[in-house]
């Protein structure tokens, strides 16, 4: 099993978050999202299904192409954690493939709480640490971009 390190802080952090709970916030009205499934309903094949429709509610420009996979399930503290990854390129007549920029995708469930309870999400961009919520987050088309161009700067610098 090779986790990203993407992957791997989104589980530190969720297993922090359950340690030492904060009192929600409340969630903005007019965001676009989804509703996850229920804990006993969940299955891989479900949850890559519900992450493609939870990425189409993110106000993306139609040039934007990407792809999801599932990497692997992990299981710590009485919980599972099963790990995405959407790749996510821009085409264009000049540059087929400029680049790629990931976002990284946990669904954790919780094994102590009632199976009636919907899943969590949480993601990361790539190369960032902060950790994202559906509902709680309005994903910015610019990250993707920031990911991109730094790879491209540093691809320039290194002259590869």
């Amino acid at each position: 099993m090779n986790l990203t390190t993407e992957s791997a802080q989104l589980v530190k952090t969720l297993l922090d978050k359950q340690r030492h709970p904060v009192s929600p916030d409340s969630p903005p009205s007019e965001m676009k999202t989804i509703t996850w499934v229920a804990i006993r309903d969940f299955t891989v094949e479900e949850g890559k299904r519900q992450i493609e429709e939870y990425i189409q509610t993110w106000e993306l420009l139609p040039c934007w192409l990407h792809s999801l996979d599932f990497l692997c399930s992990t299981e710590k503290e009485h919980s599972t954690f099963h790990h995405y990854e959407a790749r996510f390129s821009t085409t264009t007549w000049r540059k087929p493939i400029r680049g790629t920029a990931s976002v990284y995708f946990v669904v954790y469930i919780p094994q102590v709480r009632p199976h009636t309870l919907p899943v969590e999400v949480h993601f990361a961009v790539e190369s960032n640490r902060l950790m994202h919520t559906p509902r709680r987050t309005r994903f910015r088309e610019g990250w993707l971009v920031d990911v991109i161009d730094s790879k491209t700067l540093l691809r320039n610098a290194v002259n590869l």
